[in-house]
């Protein structure tokens, strides 16, 4: 069975941090950053490498700034 696998990329100079896709997250793979960005917001970042590429984050985000993308990684057969 093949495994997908996610890969987020927030723009955080748009991300006003409203923890709306870390809520989605049903992985818990986003959190909000320690540092600020250059409008004054925290913003969200990936903590964990654990996406399955869902894009519940991307859907709920009101900026349109998550960009979700996905991979398929086939196993390889077990011949007997």
């Amino acid at each position: 069975m093949a495994k997908v696998i996610g890969d987020i990329i927030v723009d955080i100079e748009k991300c006003k941090g409203c923890e709306l896709c870390i809520d989605a997250c049903p992985e818990e793979t986003l959190a909000l950053a320690g540092k600020i960005n250059q409008k004054g917001y925290r913003y969200a970042i990936t903590v964990k490498q654990n996406c399955t590429g869902c894009a519940n984050c991307a859907i709920v985000c009101p900026e349109a700034i998550i960009t979700v993308y996905r991979k398929v990684e086939k196993k390889a057969k077990e011949t007997v």
